[in-house]
């Protein structure tokens, strides 16, 4: 099989692998003859399109034909467009999902003090003002020796804010930062400060609310003499807080795990997103969470997760997610399809539709029970929605802020970014697999060898998630690619 069908109502069909001009494609009881070379990911006619008529993929419009389009030709952008505009009315018309029922596992986690379950035990530093962060990441190499024994690594996660912000990006800063002091995969954090900057000491406390000071620690740079010796100690005493816990057998139930794509192809909409899909169905049959963000990419593909909320009340605030993230493009003078990247496009996703469509495959069947804004923690079992921009380093920062002990991030380009959680690398295609081994966790592009089913490969990559909540680390880790990125909208004093 050369070409797949996704849907019965579809006109366009997608290249599995390179194909050549007047090579007979088999879709469904006719054959089609290609008027030209289709590439991988990329989309072929499976019928006359007549200008202005919808190009239909995953059974939805995914845009319209700029020019007629003949049977057997390559659909792309030059001869097809985007139909999206700012404005669309949705309707609730709820479907009953059931999940199928799956038996329950359990991972290896630390049960931390407060309730909360970590599956890593690191130390992390969190600078509050971009202005420490060198001495932040000074202080992660210079006690990396601290890393023995039960203690996974000693990281920095460095930004530019914390100062010359007012307003929602000031709160939103703040916000942000205390997620990730509490985030249960660090056994200690160590709160870095100037002295001087917006984001004081005590706003960044009071943000926090309450903590444990055995497992937080707090130090402020101008009213230290030696800002390193001092660090140093406190690191110290959070490395022998963060010795007294222990792998245990823990519930999946327990788990909480981040979806993410980037430097997507056109195979990603059919074999790593639905991969992951079919994880995230198991995931919520089991008890456990996960997320699911990049609001831009779920435009023109929205009404497929609108349909799935679990209630009418979740349903508006999911509508009210997706419009006032249209509110934002506009305020800013921006179009709401401006996308898919240029990398996009070469690997064959034509318009936002049609990236938006393979985008929400990640989110598989189960029912949305939750709506989250941005820097908001996941609060309901199963899947949840989160409010955050498609950026790669923006939105895996916010899956970790929503509590995502890990983050599954499909790509059929390949990318090295890592959040600071595990970031299991997902490829659509064995050809990326094969040839960037470093980045990539594992393999979805079986699916489209036919090598294995999507059903398959979701039990083997449930299986790799079990062994990375374990212990087992990322590629990503191994590298030690490990990022944050704040969204920023309003003045920098």
């Amino acid at each position: 099989m050369n070409t797949l069908r996704i849907h019965p109502d579809d006109n366009v069909a997608v290249a599995l692998s390179d194909i050549k001009k007047d090579t007979i494609i088999n879709e469904d009881i006719s054959a089609i003859q290609t008027l030209e070379d289709i590439s991988r990911g990329h989309k072929v006619a499976l019928s006359d399109i007549a200008k202005g008529d919808a190009v239909i993929k995953y059974g939805n419009p995914i845009g319209i034909a700029t020019a007629d389009i003949t049977k057997g030709s390559h659909v792309h952008v030059h001869n097809m467009k985007t139909a999206l505009s700012e404005t669309a009315e949705y309707e609730y018309h709820p479907v009953n999902v059931v999940l199928r029922p799956q038996k329950n596992r359990t991972f290896m986690g630390y049960k931390r003090a407060d309730g909360g379950v970590g599956i890593r035990n690191e130390l992390w530093i969190i600078p509050t003002v971009g202005c420490v962060c060198s001495i932040a990441e000074k202080l992660a190499r210079s006690c990396s020796d601290l890393a023995k024994g039960p203690v996974d690594g000693v990281y920095a996660f460095t930004h530019p804010y914390g100062c010359s912000q007012m307003g929602d990006d000031h709160a939103t800063t703040r916000k942000i930062l205390a997620d990730l002091t509490r985030h249960p995969n660090a056994g200690g954090v160590l709160v870095i400060s100037l002295g001087c900057e917006n984001l004081t000491k005590e706003q960044f406390m009071d943000e926090l609310g309450t903590w444990d000071d055995k497992r937080v620690k707090f130090m402020t740079c101008q009213e230290e003499t030696d800002e390193f010796t001092r660090g140093r100690e406190l690191l110290e005493e959070l490395a022998e807080y963060a010795k007294t816990f222990t792998r245990e057998q823990t519930d999946v139930s327990e788990l909480i795990v981040g979806m993410k794509c980037g430097g997507s192809d056109g195979l990603s909409g059919i074999t790593a997103n639905p991969v992951v899909g079919g994880f995230s169905d198991r995931m919520c049959a089991m008890g456990g969470s996960t997320i699911l963000t990049e609001v831009p990419e779920m435009f023109g593909a929205e009404s497929i997760l609108f349909n799935r909320c679990s209630n009418r009340e979740t349903f508006d605030r999911a509508v009210a997610m997706v419009n006032d993230f249209k509110k934002y493009f506009t305020a800013h003078g921006q179009v709401v399809y401006e996308n898919p990247s240029p990398g996009n496009k070469a690997g064959g996703i034509t318009t936002l539709e049609d990236k938006s469509c393979g985008c929400v495959q990640k989110g598989g069947s189960s029912p949305v029970v939750d709506v989250l804004c941005y820097g908001d923690h996941v609060k309901s079992k199963g899947l949840s929605l989160l409010s955050g921009p498609g950026n790669d380093i923006v939105s895996t920062t916010a899956l970790t802020a929503a509590g995502a002990h890990l983050i599954l991030f499909t790509t059929g380009r390949g990318t090295p970014l890592g959040a600071p959680v595990p970031t299991v690398k997902i490829s659509s295609n064995t050809a990326l697999y094969d040839r960037k081994g470093g980045w990539i966790d594992f393999n979805a592009g079986v699916d489209a060898d036919g090598a294995a089913s999507i059903d398959e490969t979701a039990d083997a990559l449930t299986e790799l998630v079990l062994e990375i909540a374990s212990g087992k680390k990322s590629r990503q880790e191994i590298n030690g690619y490990r990022d944050i990125a704040i969204l920023k909208d309003g003045v920098t004093l």
